[in-house]
């Protein structure tokens, strides 16, 4: 008997969603774009895809998103947000008052790396995964500072820019612009285990 798929759907408000989807698949899911809050119910893990998170957050208010995705973090179901979408589960953003999501025990930074690394790519060890991935850095968030339950998956140079909690996963990077796609395995793997766990319990 095969073992059915996995669903991971890709939040579609902005960013590369296609490419995530297609990361995904590639990992063994089945992926879609997820556009209405309705989807979400199909899901066994999200992934928040880069953009611009002022924008993002405020296409997640306006569409109702907001306490639907923090629901489904609440029922334990793993979400994975990279660039813009670790600002969007961030609990503190530096400069900003209210977060969005507000999820992660973690305090970010916008545009971290500043103008002269806007974009740079670079072969970047990560944490449970054997050889270091291809990293994509595109006006990159950081990962300030970290609450006691957070794990540090990933650095570089220094800075913090892969992280872990329970079931919520964050990257600075995009790792969707590149052919490697093993850290949407870690993700599919966590959302696995998560799925495994809820039907033993």
């Amino acid at each position: 008997m095969t073992e059915n798929k996995l669903k991971i759907g890709v939040l579609a408000l902005q960013g590369a969603v296609s490419e995530h989807i297609r990361s995904l698949e590639q990992a063994g899911a089945e992926s879609f774009a997820v556009k209405k809050t309705e989807q979400l119910d199909e899901l066994d893990g999200l992934v928040i895809p880069g953009g611009e998170s002022t924008t993002i957050g405020r296409l997640m208010r306006q569409y109702g998103f907001i306490e639907r995705i923090r629901e489904f973090s609440e029922a334990g179901r793993p979400i994975f947000g990279t660039c813009a979408g670790l600002i969007v589960l961030a609990k503190d953003i530096e400069g900003q008052e209210e977060p969005h999501l507000g999820l992660m025990d973690m305090k970010v930074a916008r545009n971290a790396f500043g103008r002269q690394r806007e974009s740079f790519e670079t072969d970047l060890p990560v944490k449970g995964i054997e050889e270091p991935i291809r990293a994509v850095f595109i006006r990159a968030p950081l990962i300030r500072e970290i609450g006691a339950d957070v794990e540090v998956l990933a650095v570089y140079n220094g800075e913090m820019v892969t992280a872990r909690e329970g079931h919520l996963l964050v990257s600075s990077f995009h790792p969707e612009l590149t052919d490697d796609y093993r850290l949407h395995e870690y993700f599919t793997h966590m959302v696995r285990q998560s799925k495994t766990g809820e039907s033993k319990g």
